[in-house]
């Protein structure tokens, strides 16, 4: 059972299948492996005690940043993520913790879960992929609906306030430039950046 894999230079940590959206695009509607190697369903999901035994087996200075992305929304499991990036930030302190998200974490829990990433997590990278709420709708399926897009930006503005990078993200398929310059105008009213992600066929 994949636990932690690496992708590119960095240990990414695969806590849940479980997702809130069903997005058209999801590379796991595709593929049983984002690199190749580690198979991504989960047989269970990992308890904590499992999560940090399977860090234990790996050499943390030999990456250049830990990800909390697998396949599932990693904040489905807010807390637990908070527990890890707590116990990875006491073993090593100066090591960058990013978590690449649907932003819907506010409305999963029932509450504004952003104070408490505080001091844990050094970048959101939040997945836009739609220029209005009907559109991200049509894309990304939320369990949540139309409220979804406004959460997720929301999710954005309030993240500012306690992680030091806060992203804007939309995969470059099944999007026009006209869409794409309105994603650039969202992500700049809001002071974050907007990144254009490679579709993975």
């Amino acid at each position: 059972m994949t636990i932690t894999y690496e992708f590119e230079d960095s240990l990414y940590v695969n806590m849940t299948n479980r997702c809130s959206n069903a997005c058209t695009f999801c590379v796991r509607s595709k593929h049983d492996s984002i690199n190749g190697r580690d198979y991504m369903w989960l047989d269970h999901e990992p308890t904590l005690d499992e999560i940090k035994a399977d860090f234990e087996k790996r050499d943390l200075s030999a990456y250049r940043s830990v990800v909390f992305c697998g396949y599932g929304e990693p904040l489905m499991r807010f807390d637990d993520c908070m527990a890890i990036a707590k116990w990875i930030k006491e073993k090593m302190p100066e090591m960058p913790i990013r978590i690449n998200t649907n932003g819907q974490a506010s409305l999963i829990a029932g509450r504004d879960v952003t104070p408490e990433m505080s001091g844990l997590i050094d970048c959101v990278s939040i997945s836009l992929n739609a220029a209005n709420a009907k559109r991200y709708d049509e894309l990304c399926h939320s369990e949540y609906g139309e409220a979804a897009f406004d959460a997720l930006l929301d999710f954005a503005v309030h993240a500012k306030k306690y992680v030091p990078k806060v992203v804007l993200s939309v995969v470059n398929h099944d999007i026009t430039a006209e869409e794409l310059d309105e994603c650039r105008r969202i992500a700049s009213d809001r002071g974050v950046t907007l990144r254009i992600r490679d579709y993975i066929k």
